[in-house]
């Protein structure tokens, strides 16, 4: 049995209610047809018998909102529920459900706010959206008494949202951790594996679909944080934001410095993390949110997860550590758990039972200068006597220990791979700075920091 195999989480099947007082027949208005919406739609309308006979639900897909009505669509997708008018789905008196898939913040956000104040229950995929504004719609669906259910925002098929808010809900969670951007893992596998470039593995990836033409999103780290900020709400229960959390992409990331990690026994992933930061007082909570490409242990189940698939770590004081594996992208993953979120709340619809939207707390953020661990770094400078010493001189003169240090030739030049102790991120800042303002470096390279066990 591999790693990953042992921490394995399998997916759940939706809830299902028998209580007497759930309406059996659901309209279900959706904003937007993409490819998500477009999945949802055809997944609703070639199973609708097969849904019915195992949750007791008649979903009706009621209206349909969409940019363009003389777009050619298949008739699989109900073009006689079509319309342009976003407003009307979601005013609609008869519509029980309102499922947000336009993606963006406007009107997107407006949209929501409107469905939760009519009493409807809410299903959106729309990561940027919670997390830009996640509280001001939690807060909107706790006062209304409706559900805000988001499974598909975050890790595509993996029932994640769902086992965090509801399964672990009365867990003490440590540390949540992950590889939550399909785009990114595929780029940093196939320079692994195939020993392809940044620039090489990102066009193949745009290539197979699963980059966009514009990539910064995904290889900048933006997807990766604001998934990273839903989870972090979620883990514990707290107010956080997507300005709160910190970010860096794989961009500088080069193959030289994935070999180097592999001579060390340690896979380079782009890891989002968010942990609780234990303290003597434990109130007000602190809380460390960061998005970053890490040396990952070969022996970590996270390191072995490969090409466009996502996985979460999730390590909590009672049930220990616990691994979500899957598809984290795609229309059909996403269109997947929306459609679970869905018969959660259409099995809800009529009936006493609401989504708890409990308070959620305001926690202090640590920030990532308080962050101590150790770091790979590289360094290009003139190969000239004393380059070496002034280089160390840097290091000793911010507290930074260097536990080894590799030269390699570069013609006139040299790089040099420092691996450090443990050290702290504000004086590990503080000493690239000083090394930028030697005269004998030419260029600094990756910084990469150690996750898991001491090198």
């Amino acid at each position: 049995m591999s790693p990953r195999d042992r921490y394995f989480v399998p997916m759940a099947a939706p809830r299902v209610r028998t209580d007497q007082g759930a309406k059996t027949q659901v309209r279900v208005g959706v904003l937007g047809l993409g490819n998500v919406g477009g999945a949802l739609v055809e997944l609703i309308a070639t199973n609708a018998d097969a849904i019915e006979a195992r949750s007791g639900v008649r979903l009706d897909i009621a209206k349909i909102a969409v940019r363009d009505l003389k777009r050619g669509r298949d008739k699989a997708l109900l073009p006689e529920c079509l319309t342009k008018d976003a407003h009307e789905v979601v005013s609609d008196e008869t519509i029980d459900i309102v499922v947000e898939l336009i993606g963006g913040l406007e009107p997107a956000r407006t949209l929501v706010l409107e469905a939760l104040a009519a009493g409807k229950q809410v299903v959106t995929a729309n990561k940027e959206l919670l997390a830009n504004f996640g509280p001001e719609l939690f807060d909107a669906a706790g006062k209304s008494g409706s559900a805000l259910l988001f499974e598909g925002s975050v890790g595509g098929a993996i029932p994640l949202v769902r086992a965090l808010r509801v399964s672990l809900a009365g867990e003490h969670i440590r540390r949540v951790m992950g590889i939550v951007n399909g785009t990114t893992n595929y780029i940093l596998s196939q320079m692994s594996e195939e020993k392809v470039s940044y620039k090489d593995a990102l066009v193949e990836a745009q290539s197979l679909g699963y980059a966009e033409r514009d990539p910064t999103a995904d290889v900048a780290g933006f997807d990766a944080a604001a998934k990273a900020a839903i989870l972090a709400g979620i883990a514990f229960n707290a107010r956080i934001g997507l300005s709160e959390v910190y970010r860096e992409g794989i961009e500088t990331i080069n193959v030289s410095d994935i070999d180097f990690a592999h001579r060390l026994g340690y896979e380079v992933k782009l890891l989002a993390i968010a942990e609780r930061i234990e303290t003597a007082v434990p109130e007000p909570p602190r809380i460390a949110v960061r998005v970053h490409p890490a040396m990952l242990p070969t022996t970590h189940p996270l390191a072995g997860v490969r090409g466009a698939f996502n996985a979460v770590f999730v390590e909590g004081e009672s049930s220990g550590e616990l691994m979500f594996y899957g598809r984290g992208a795609g229309g059909k993953a996403t269109a997947s758990a929306v459609l679970g979120d869905l018969l959660d709340a259409a099995c809800d619809v009529g009936s006493s039972a609401r989504e708890s939207h409990l308070s959620r707390v305001h926690v202090t953020i640590d920030p990532i200068d308080n962050l101590r661990t150790q770091y790979y770094l590289t360094v290009d400078v003139l190969d000239r006597p004393g380059v070496l010493a002034s280089v160390a001189t840097v290091f000793g003169m911010h507290d930074v220990s260097i536990r080894s240090m590799e030269q390699v030739g570069l013609g006139e030049d040299a790089r040099l791979v420092f691996i450090t102790h443990m050290a702290r991120e504000a004086d590990v800042q503080a000493t690239l700075g000083g090394l930028r303002a030697l005269d004998v470096v030419e260029h600094i390279g990756g910084l990469i920091r150690v996750v898991g066990h001491e090198l």
